[in-house]
């Protein structure tokens, strides 16, 4: 069991299209998400951010690794100075006009032992991340 992936799957109220879009514009990204100026979705292209908590921040060094337009995302996600890596891959399922947008985070496991890497925090802040904040963007709450 600890080492199989995290995953959340939302519905969101729009179509795949709108998704795709917020998940691969930068400039849609930062409203929520990250501010990742470096962004692009083609494979290859290289990205950090700094995110944690208050008391450390992390950078965060990805690369994207697969994209299928309007269908999947994955990049990998590793720390500067960490051993590990890991990879994050968002899925777009079209359902009835609206989208079924599915999370994976596998490999959280190759992470160092620490607190701020446990799987229950990949799981809280995907949760909100995925469960809130994508959702009030895209659907205008």
């Amino acid at each position: 069991m600890k080492n199989e992936p995290f995953v959340i799957e939302r519905t969101l109220n729009a179509p795949v299209e709108r998704v795709w879009r917020a998940i691969t514009d930068k400039n849609e990204m930062k409203n929520w998400y990250f501010d990742i100026p470096e962004f692009e979705a083609e494979v290859g292209c290289e990205f950090s951010f700094i995110g944690g908590t208050e008391e450390k921040q992390y950078v965060h060094l990805c690369t994207v690794t697969e994209v299928v337009p309007n269908k999947k995302l994955t990049h990998s996600w590793r720390y500067e100075g960490y051993e590990g890596n890991s990879f994050v891959t968002f899925e777009l399922f079209p359902e009835d006009g609206k989208t079924r947008l599915k999370l994976t985070h596998e490999g959280i496991e190759t992470f160092p032992p620490l607190a701020d890497f446990a799987k229950e925090n990949f799981a809280e802040g995907w949760t909100y991340i995925i469960g809130t904040s994508i959702k009030d963007y895209i659907e205008g709450k």
